[in-house]
Parts: structure tokens; C-alpha cells; sequence
């Protein structure tokens, strides 16, 4: 008689795991999963709203990357971030909505491609109801550990996600800068990416 597969899902919130252990589980479909200073966190699926808000920085940021692309040559949806100093009992990857890179190996082969071996230089967070405090609290710090982010863009549709804000820390040496707050529709640029403008408005034109 057949044994069913052991799946894992939220129930492992909480419990400890190596890098190799978790990338190779069998998780449930239905939630996200991160490993943080060795230990699995669980979090829903995000909404509707939380989606078109991502949608919406990732087609600026590509359509960016096609015009520069020596600056941003390749933008994930689906990145994992590795912060150094941790040992192997303590691995913490964060994964962020949204991960754009200037020196991605678009040539290697997408076999020997591994999160592992490249870092970023701005990554997004979407913010969710359900653990807004992840975004807000605990990866302003992780995101601060990892040298080649240069800036944090925090998408706040908490109150309406039809007029969002953008909240940006930009690095100063090892630590942020105080903290940028852009009010919906005004606009944003930044020294990191020349000649890039957001319009704080996902419905802009």
C-alpha cells in the first residue's frame, strides 16, 4: 500500500530548519514561506490589492530596466535575499516582493543560477494587513545587513490601495537614512536609478 508524501505547512511556523532542509520540503500550496535566523515564518498568501500594487512597481521597474539596462539589468518577483553573518543553524533569506539587480549573470546558464551567489541593490515590500510589522520592523533591519541594498521601498495601500504611498530608506554608509515618506501622487526619483520617475498613483498614466 502506497504511504502518502509528508507535506509541510503552517504548522511549521516557528520550527527550525537548515537552508538545505527548507528548500527541499514539499510546502502546501496556499501560504509563503521564509527562513529567518533559522527558523520557518508563515504568512498568507497576500489579496488582490496587495497583487496589483505589485504588479504595478514591477512593470516600472522592468520597463526601467529595458531602457537602462546597464543600471537594472533584471528585476524578480520571486527573489530570496541571503543576510551575511549568519551561520548555517542561523540562515536568514528574506524574500521580498519585488528584487532589482544591476549585476545579474544573465549569461550563466539557468541551471548554475543560485540566490546564494547575488545580492541586489533595491528591493520592495508590499504591505499586508495580516503582517504589515515584517515590513515595517523586522526587515528595515535585515535589509540594513545586506551591503549592496541601496534603498528599501516600503508600498503602503494599508488605508487604500488605490491611493497608496511609498515609504524609502536609502543607505548612508552601513544604515539608513531617516526615512522618506512620498504622499500619494507626488512624485519619486532617485540618484540610484538616473532617470527613473514613480508617480505615486497605480492608476497614472
Amino acid at each position: 500500500m502506497a504511504t502518502a508524501t509528508r507535506t509541510y505547512g503552517p504548522e511549521m511556523h516557528g520550527q527550525r530548519m537548515t537552508y538545505d532542509e527548507f528548500v527541499s520540503a514539499p510546502w502546501r500550496e496556499g501560504h509563503q514561506y521564509e527562513l529567518i535566523h533559522g527558523r520557518i515564518v508563515v504568512a498568507p498568501i497576500p489579496n488582490m490589492p496587495h497583487d496589483c500594487l505589485d504588479d504595478w512597481i514591477t512593470e516600472g521597474l522592468k520597463s526601467y530596466s529595458r531602457r537602462k539596462p546597464k543600471v537594472v539589468n533584471y528585476v524578480s518577483t520571486a527573489p530570496r535575499i541571503f543576510v551575511p553573518g549568519f551561520d548555517d543553524d542561523y540562515t536568514t533569506c528574506p524574500e521580498p516582493d519585488i528584487a532589482a539587480y544591476s549585476d545579474f549573470p544573465a549569461d550563466l546558464p539557468f541551471s548554475e543560477r543560485d540566490w546564494r551567489d547575488f545580492s541586489p541593490i533595491l528591493v520592495v515590500e508590499v504591505l499586508s494587513p495580516e503582517n504589515s510589522d515584517k515590513d515595517l520592523v523586522r526587515n528595515v533591519e535585515l535589509y540594513e545587513m545586506v551591503p549592496s541594498i541601496r534603498e528599501y521601498w516600503i508600498v503602503d495601500g494599508l488605508e487604500s490601495a488605490d491611493r497608496p504611498s511609498l515609504i524609502v530608506y536609502r543607505r548612508r554608509g552601513r544604515g539608513w537614512q531617516k526615512p522618506i515618506h512620498v504622499p500619494y501622487r507626488e512624485t519619486y526619483t532617485t540618484k540610484l536609478l538616473p532617470g527613473f520617475e514613480l508617480v505615486v498613483d497605480p492608476h497614472a498614466k
